[in-house]
C-alpha cells in the first residue's frame, strides 16, 4: 500500500528571500512569553497584586530560560566541543538549548524572586508552571519549523519526511510534545481557576512536573539521539535529566501540605 507521507520543507524563516532575518523559532519563542505574561497578568489581577511584580517576575523568567537552556546544553550534551571554544557558548543563534537546563535555571531565578519578594516558593512555583507548560508548546513548535529534534523513521501514515534532512519518513515527535504540553497547560489552568485561585502549595508544580516530564521520558524513546554519544546508552541523556523531576513531583504531590492561606493582597498598581 501507497503511503502519502508529509513532506516538510517549510522555510526556517519567517519571510525566506527577504532582507527581514526573522526566524520563526525566535517568533515562536517570543509568543510564549507573550502569552504567558497575558495569562500571569489575569492570575495576578485576580489575587490583587502589583503588574509592577510581575515585570519583575517576567525579567527574572526570560534571563533564567536563555542562561539555564543555553548552559544546560553546554553542560549536559556537548561539553567538549565548547569547553574548546568558549566564544561559542555565547552564540544561541547557531541552536543547543536544553529545557532541562531551562527547568534548572528557572527554578533557581525563582528562589531568588520569592525570597527577594517574600513570597512563598511554592506559591510563585504553582503559577509559573502553568504558563511554562504553555511555552512548551511554542518551543516545540519552533523545533518543527527549523525541522529538529525529529523522531525515528515510522510507516506511520502521520510521517514527516523532513527534506532538509533526507527522504525518510519520521516521527513528528515535536508536535507530540508540543500537544501533550498544551494540554498539561489546559489541565494546570483549569485546576488553578477550578481552586478559585486557592491551589493546595505545592499542587500545581508537583503534577506539573509529573506530567511534563514523563512525556518528554516517553517521546524519548521515540526520538533521533541529539548527540553521538547517546547511541549507546540504554536511556539517553534526555530520559536520565528527567526522572529525577518525576520522582520530585510525586514526593511534592503526596507530601502532606496545608490548604492555601495567602492573604497577601496588594494595590493593584500598574
Amino acid at each position: 500500500m501507497l503511503l502519502n507521507f508529509i513532506h516538510w520543507s517549510v522555510s526556517p524563516e519567517v519571510f525566506p528571500g527577504t532582507w527581514l532575518p526573522v526566524r520563526w523559532y525566535g517568533l515562536l519563542f517570543a509568543c510564549a512569553f507573550f502569552f504567558g505574561y497575558l495569562i500571569m497578568t489575569k492570575i495576578f489581577k485576580h489575587e490583587n497584586l502589583p503588574i509592577k511584580l510581575l515585570d519583575e517576575l517576567a525579567t527574572y523568567m526570560v534571563i533564567a530560560t536563555v542562561v539555564g537552556a543555553r548552559l544546560g546544553h553546554v553542560l549536559f550534551y556537548e561539553p567538549e566541543v565548547y569547553f574548546r571554544n568558549p566564544i561559542e557558548i555565547l552564540k544561541i543563534w547557531n541552536g543547543g538549548l536544553a529545557s532541562h537546563g531551562a527547568a534548572i535555571g528557572i527554578l533557581a531565578a525563582l528562589w531568588f524572586f520569592s525570597h527577594k519578594n517574600k513570597k512563598p516558593y511554592y506559591w510563585v512555583l504553582d503559577r509559573i508552571v502553568i504558563v511554562v507548560a504553555l511555552a512548551g508548546f511554542f518551543i516545540r513548535m519552533g523545533n518543527l519549523m527549523n525541522s529538529e529534534i525529529y523522531g525515528e523513521p515510522t510507516t506511520l501514515p502521520w510521517g514527516f519526511i523532513f527534506t532538509s534532512a533526507d527522504n525518510i519518513p519520521r516521527h513528528p515527535t515535536q508536535i507530540y510534545e508540543a500537544l501533550s504540553y498544551l494540554s498539561i497547560f489546559v489541565i494546570l489552568y483549569r485546576h488553578y481557576w477550578k481552586t478559585k485561585g486557592k491551589p493546595r502549595p505545592g499542587f500545581i508544580f508537583g503534577l506539573f512536573l509529573v506530567l511534563l516530564f514523563t512525556v518528554r521520558f516517553l517521546v524519548e524513546f521515540l526520538k533521533e539521539p541529539q548527540v553521538d554519544f547517546e547511541n549507546t546508552m540504554l536511556l539517553n541523556m534526555g530520559q536520565l535529566l528527567s526522572i529525577p523531576f518525576i520522582i520530585i513531583g510525586f514526593v511534592i504531590i503526596f507530601k502532606k501540605q496545608e490548604p492555601a492561606t495567602y492573604t497577601d493582597a496588594r494595590p493593584n498598581k500598574k
